[in-house]
């Protein structure tokens, strides 16, 4: 599912570095919330007043991955759509196009992930032991999701654009000396 993301991306955004930095901040995402879920064995004793058990995976949490996995790809895909418009037809990206696009749409992203919390801390609370791990895996995955959306996914896009031109401009001394030299024989 993570090829057909970058496929996806590349083909809706046609560079390849947009899916590879969309995928890299949901890998983050799932990972941070699979970490809570293994932390969660340790800590249940101590953070029993939270509402903390040792949560063991299942379908449910396999269902709260997946949501996860589309929450942060959404969030991602706003900006990378704000540095798409800001871009215009330039051939550049620059950072400063990446941090205006990710300003313009920092409050969307706040304002959607604090109802989407609420709702969440509702169900952790109140939604009983059947809702309790997907809340709880939803409540951490949201706040790592919004994290790596702008603090992962852009810095990785703005490095894979400034390592692919680094790559094509090296490229194009090399064949500059190669063609002097075969012009100097």
């Amino acid at each position: 599912s993570l090829v057909c993301i970058v496929i996806y991306l590349w083909f809706r955004f046609h560079k390849p570095m947009f899916g590879i930095a969309a995928v890299v901040a949901v890998v983050h995402d799932v990972l941070v919330t699979l970490g809570a879920l293994a932390a969660s064995h340790y800590l249940a004793g101590a953070l029993g007043w939270a509402l903390v058990e040792p949560f063991k995976i299942n379908l449910t949490i396999v269902a709260a991955f997946l949501t996860i996995i589309g929450y942060s790809l959404n969030d991602t895909i706003v900006i990378f759509d704000r540095i798409r418009e800001i871009r215009g037809k330039s051939s550049e990206m620059t950072t400063k196009m990446v941090n205006d696009s990710i300003n313009q749409t920092l409050s969307r992203t706040i304002l959607t992930t604090f109802t989407t919390l609420l709702v969440v801390i509702i169900l952790y609370v109140g939604g009983g032991e059947g809702l309790r791990a997907f809340s709880f895996a939803l409540l951490v995955g949201l706040i790592a999701g919004t994290y790596s959306t702008v603090f992962i996914a852009s810095p990785v896009l703005v490095w894979l654009y400034d390592y692919g031109k680094a790559n094509a401009e090296r490229e194009r001394g090399g064949n500059q000396e190669k063609r002097a030299k075969a012009a100097a024989t």
